[in-house]
């Protein structure tokens, strides 16, 4: 659970919270500087939601609550009108009373009434809410946002600070490339590698989430250790030390045959491929994007982003939303974004 800022009942306008509502992740921010991240995994604790909601209203006590939501594609659900239809009932629970309005895709805020009878209007909007975000970043010409977080990335193109995708819903976005089912945390490593090395050989993957792509790049420093998180493969401390014994297992190997080196030598293949897919995708992204110039990067994938960067042709401009704004509030910034928009600012 991380939360930064102290709550000011006297900031102009304060008196909306947003919430981005995903699948793994609550987050949630005010847009005068107050925000919080927590794992939620809504597959497992969907009962659950109304509560934790409520919790963090009692931090803040907000007058009115806009929400966007990636959430309501989790498997616990139906289909997303299902997904929707709980997450709006589930945040108006919660706010016990207040206002609650729902972030869509048009960009505008809509009632929990029309949300739930548009279902793919408000589905997996929090992409559109930040892409104006970065957007104000760079307001002319052409430019992309490369947003990357736990369990995808998000490549939006931008044209004079706006968003200019080809697709709207989940399935038009990832067919033609603008989101990559892929994350810096929660990727399972046979999903991007079939072997991997082991000193003088290759070792084949066995097809099951012993690993992720977060041990690997905790192992080459990509990411920093947690010790208090557990949101891992099997449960147990996001550390370095902890990564190793994953990674061996990965490979069915003992983790007292794997050793320190070992780890290195398998997470620096495995953040490497990842490097290679993301690059090839941001290439086709900004050849399609008549000549942007300007990358706007968001989320806690920042080593994967700058590497990936590094390998593209031309001059870019990099624009960091962390840089901009600070890494807590860039890590949930779709829900800084709406706050913004809720009130007026953006």
């Amino acid at each position: 659970m991380r939360t930064t800022g102290d709550y000011l009942p006297s900031c102009d306008r304060a008196n909306w919270l947003a919430l981005d509502i995903g699948g793994a992740n609550l987050k949630a921010a005010d847009g005068c500087g107050w925000c919080h991240s927590e794992p939620f995994p809504l597959w497992q604790a969907r009962r659950e939601l109304p509560q934790a909601i409520a919790t963090i209203l009692a931090r803040c006590s907000p007058d009115r609550l806009a929400v966007t939501m990636t959430g309501e594609i989790a498997d616990c659900f139906a289909d997303r009108a299902d997904g929707v239809r709980e997450i709006v009932t589930g945040c108006i629970e919660a706010a016990a009373g207040r206002p609650v309005f729902i972030y869509s895709l048009d960009g505008t805020l809509i009632e929990p009434a029309e949300a739930v009878t548009r279902p793919l209007a408000v589905a997996a909007a929090n992409w559109h809410a930040l892409a104006r975000l970065a957007g104000s970043l760079i307001p002319t010409g052409r430019g992309l946002l490369l947003d990357i977080g736990s369990t995808t990335t998000d490549l939006v193109p931008l044209a004079a600070g706006h968003p200019a995708s080809q697709g709207n819903t989940d399935w038009e976005r990832m067919a033609c490339g603008e989101l990559l089912y892929m994350g810096v945390e929660r990727t399972p490593v046979p999903a991007l590698v079939r072997t991997l090395p082991y000193r003088s050989s290759r070792r084949p993957v066995a097809s099951e989430c012993f690993a992720t792509v977060r041990d690997a790049w905790l192992t080459v420093g990509g990411l920093p250790e947690r010790p208090q998180d557990q949101n891992t493969a099997d449960g147990g401390p996001a550390t370095r030390a902890a990564a190793r014994i994953r990674l061996a297992r990965t490979m069915l190997l003992e983790p007292a045959d794997f050793s320190d080196t070992d780890a290195r030598q398998a997470a620096a293949w495995i953040t490497e491929l990842q490097c290679r897919r993301l690059t090839v995708a941001l290439k086709r992204q900004l050849e399609g994007s008549e000549q942007a110039t300007a990358i706007v990067t968001c989320g806690h994938g920042g080593s994967l982003a700058k590497q990936a960067i590094a390998r593209l042709d031309g001059p870019m401009t990099v624009c960091s939303l962390a840089q901009s704004l600070g890494d807590d509030i860039a890590r949930v910034g779709p829900a800084h974004a709406v706050a913004r928009i809720a009130r007026g600012e953006l």
